[in-house]
């Protein structure tokens, strides 16, 4: 027989209710006696006619079971439900599945995530960058507005950065229209240079000749050439007291590049190691890729790629960036609170 509805059960214990024979009550809704007896009997007892919550299966863990389990992974956070259930005996030596690993740790709220990448930080950076921003935690915005922000990206025509998804069907993951094709290698990809401030930006800058891949060829001498000597120089003679933020890349630290900034002029603000993303412009690279892969179609070439980028450039708010200019206290005080350790930044 059917299960009774919520309301067809509250309809029978009605009719009963209202003087109306149980046999008939029983035929009307196709329903033994013997369960409108019962529906009348929880209704008087507990004022539902809902089902009772019923015990379920055996848990096949004990409940220090369940606490030894959580401990594990929150002092192993990289081992996996599997490699904790190989080692689990459960209630009357019976095994254990990954996935009752992973129920009891969800009903810790104990996620199974994809861990964020950060640079490998040693005491020493941490001290460093805890010093840092310390010094730094109490500037003022007009002590920012100095600042440009500098750095360089590389953006590639076919990007995978983990947020695209597709729809798919079971079975479907490697169907041609499934599957997002990209060049590991030899693809056409442009080195861009740039840098924001508050209420100003200088960019967007593309080197040129310069070798595929990750390795970038970006010599001291090449970047005093294309980046500092014909943008960095007259943007700085033009403005007062203001100073070069750069991270601690070879062609920014070579004593070439040292020597032409301080011969014009140009002070550089101490940057630490290891720390890109205190650099508020990786945020903003990240919005420029964001604005270029939502392009349909795509650039498919280098100077599509370019035009894209230089589109997407001058169509970011100037509000956008005073934001992320404006966030370096945040960044400084996360930084405070890790005593100098990773960030969301």
């Amino acid at each position: 027989m059917p299960r009774l509805t919520p309301e067809q059960r509250e309809r029978a214990v009605g009719r009963l209710s209202a003087g109306d024979d149980p046999e008939a009550a029983a035929v009307a809704f196709n329903e033994h006696l013997s369960t409108v007896y019962r529906f009348q009997q929880r209704f008087v007892n507990t004022g539902r006619t809902a089902d009772t919550q019923r015990s379920g299966r055996p848990r096949v863990t004990t409940l220090r079971q369940d606490r030894q389990i959580l401990r594990h992974h929150l002092r192993n956070r990289f081992h996996t439900a599997n490699e904790t259930a190989r080692n689990t005996v459960g209630n009357h030596q019976r095994p254990i599945s990954g996935q009752t690993i992973r129920r009891r740790l969800a009903e810790r709220d104990l996620q199974n995530c994809r861990p964020a990448r950060g640079p490998v930080l040693t005491q020493r950076h941490r001290m460093a960058r805890q010093q840092w921003a310390q010094d730094h935690i109490n500037w003022n915005w007009r002590q920012w507005r100095n600042i440009l922000f500098t750095d360089e990206s590389r953006y590639c025509i076919s990007h995978v950065d983990g947020r695209v998804r597709v729809w798919r069907r079971r079975g479907e993951r490697y169907a041609g229209d499934c599957v997002m094709e990209h060049n590991a290698q030899g693809e056409p990809n442009v080195m861009i240079w740039g840098g924001i401030g508050l209420n100003q930006s200088l960019g967007p800058v593309f080197f040129n000749n310069l070798g595929p891949g990750r390795g970038n060829g970006i010599t001291a001498q090449r970047y005093i050439d294309q980046i500092p000597q014909p943008h960095v120089v007259p943007f700085f003679q033009a403005r007062r007291n203001c100073v070069l933020q750069q991270d601690n890349a070879r062609p920014h630290t070579a004593r070439l590049t040292q020597a032409f900034l301080q011969h014009n002029n140009i002070d550089i603000m101490a940057w630490l190691a290891l720390s890109p993303y205190l650099n508020p412009i990786e945020h903003f690279w990240d919005q420029l890729q964001r604005k270029v892969n939502q392009l349909r179609p795509g650039p498919r070439t280098a100077a599509e790629l370019r035009q894209a980028l230089i589109h997407a450039w001058c169509n970011i708010p100037r509000d956008t960036i005073n934001r992320l200019i404006h966030s370096m206290r945040r960044r400084c005080q996360a930084v405070i609170n890790v005593h100098g350790g990773h960030t969301p930044y």
